[in-house]
């Protein structure tokens, strides 16, 4: 068997400040909620550390252009995607929705992590700190999974044929 060599870590970001300046470069998306200065790594090579209080939003991007923020920042209907559909709510007024997975502990981060409604924009996903909010609205929950009937219940059910 061969060994395959191991997937990078830092992801491509497009990291906006509080005044909308961008910032391009790639960080460790597993280390957002848990390390307030944030470590991006730009495109030269440089290290720059940031604190969670000054970014507004970090887009996940698939590649470095210019239209990294989502056209469509509302769903035209019921999203398709399975979590929470929420409505986010930033300090300035301005909004955008997205789906979240359906796990609480998930949204008692520094942040949350949502797939924003334009599937084919080049962001994948955004992280938006919880300074930068002023509210989460919770629109519906999508593709709940069903209940399963009660051991119990099941014993007590009447057989129809001699098993």
């Amino acid at each position: 068997m061969k060994n395959r060599a191991p997937a990078s870590t830092h992801k491509k970001v497009v990291l906006v400040l509080g005044d909308k300046k961008p910032l391009r470069g790639y960080l460790n998306p597993s280390r957002l909620g848990q390390s307030d200065p944030i470590d991006l790594l730009t495109p030269d090579g440089e290290h720059q550390e940031l604190p969670l209080a000054r970014v507004r939003s970090i887009y996940f991007v698939r590649d470095f252009s210019d239209d990294f923020e989502p056209v469509r920042k509302a769903f035209l209907s019921r999203p398709k995607l399975d979590g929470l559909w929420v409505r986010l709510r930033y300090t300035d007024g301005e909004t955008i929705e997205g789906v979240v997975p359906n796990d609480l502990l998930s949204l008692l981060d520094n942040g949350i992590q949502i797939t924003p409604p334009d599937l084919n924009s080049t962001t994948d996903r955004i992280f938006i700190p919880r300074s930068a909010l002023s509210e989460l609205t919770v629109l519906g929950v999508v593709g709940i999974a069903r209940r399963k009937p009660a051991p119990a219940a099941a014993a007590n059910q009447p057989r129809l044929f001699n098993e």
